[in-house]
């Protein structure tokens, strides 16, 4: 039976001694589902339509800004991206794991105990870090086009590399179009971009808060960040990994070796799909979820 979209609600918790911006979706009685977001995203980023494939399969969906990005609390301070490449914890603002501790206040705020989780990208290092720190907080574990932090694997392809680093756009027509442009690198060439959304997405992103140095703070956590296989090959809980055969920023290696790490892991790899989320593989992702969330034991 398919559901309605359901209630929606949205507002600012204080969380882990931040304010976090959040909406859910859904009925609060029903299993919660926490998506958390990748580098520099805001919770717009995670489609309405993507969303409501969740709540009509019977989810509660929460979605929220991750610190330094959209309506959440902001920080101050520039990283030293050259010493956080090569690894060096104090050039860095924060870490993934306090990110991490992020998720978890905004379940005590919202009185969720216990939630699915779903990460994209460096969501999906957050939502990896959030299983190891607080198991008892996640059902089960989705980690989506991520890595383990083992820097043999998940590696950009160079083009993309140079892209990213290319010159900052200044005006509001030249974030929206680089993101255009951005989408069009990400792509895996299996699904059609579909620029005239890609377009709107950046306009209202940039119109609800745009703050490139908070991106400069989340990359420089990414950087730092340690090899989290060890801590991976802990875990004891229904997991699924997705990733795109053709992803060219983090190379599908990184799903493979994330899928080996967590014991009993499934992995889906999709052709064609690049570093993205398009309509074409809502109904892949959704199905995947739930199929892993459906061999969760809620009383273990």
């Amino acid at each position: 039976m398919t559901r309605s979209a359901g209630r929606t609600s949205a507002g600012t918790v204080r969380a882990n001694g931040l304010d976090l911006c959040y909406e859910t979706l859904g009925d609060p009685a029903d299993p919660a589902l926490l998506l958390i977001m990748g580098h520099g995203m805001q919770l717009d980023a995670w489609a309405p339509e993507f969303c409501a494939q969740f709540v009509n399969r019977g989810f509660f969906l929460i979605r929220f800004d991750n610190r330094d990005v959209g309506l959440s609390t902001k920080f101050a301070g520039v990283p030293d991206i050259e010493a956080a490449r090569r690894g060096e914890r104090a050039a860095a603002v924060y870490g993934l794991e306090d990110m991490a501790a992020d998720a978890v206040g905004l379940l005590d705020a919202l009185g969720v105990e216990r939630a699915h989780v779903l990460g994209a990208s460096m969501g999906g290092m957050i939502a990896q870090l959030l299983a190891i720190h607080h198991p008892g907080r996640v059902a089960s574990l989705c980690s989506v086009m991520s890595t383990t932090g083992d820097r043999e694997v998940g590696q950009a392809r160079p083009e993309v590399l140079a892209a990213l680093r290319s010159g900052a756009p200044r005006t509001r027509a030249e974030v929206v179009e680089s993101q255009v442009e951005m989408a069009r690198v990400l792509a895996g060439g299996g699904f059609p971009v579909d620029e005239e959304r890609a377009r709107a997405r950046a306009a209202y992103a940039y119109d609800r808060c745009h703050h490139p140095e908070g991106k400069l703070r989340q990359q420089a956590a990414i950087l730092v960040a340690p090899d989290r296989t060890p801590a991976l090959r802990e875990l004891r809980l229904p997991a699924v990994v997705v990733h795109g055969a053709d992803d060219p920023l983090v190379g599908v290696s990184g799903g493979v070796a994330t899928a080996a790490a967590i014991p009993g892991a499934e992995l889906v790899v999709v052709p064609g799909l690049g570093h993205e989320l398009p309509a074409g593989v809502y109904a892949t992702v959704v199905e995947h979820v739930a199929a892993t969330a459906r061999r969760v034991r809620w009383t273990a």
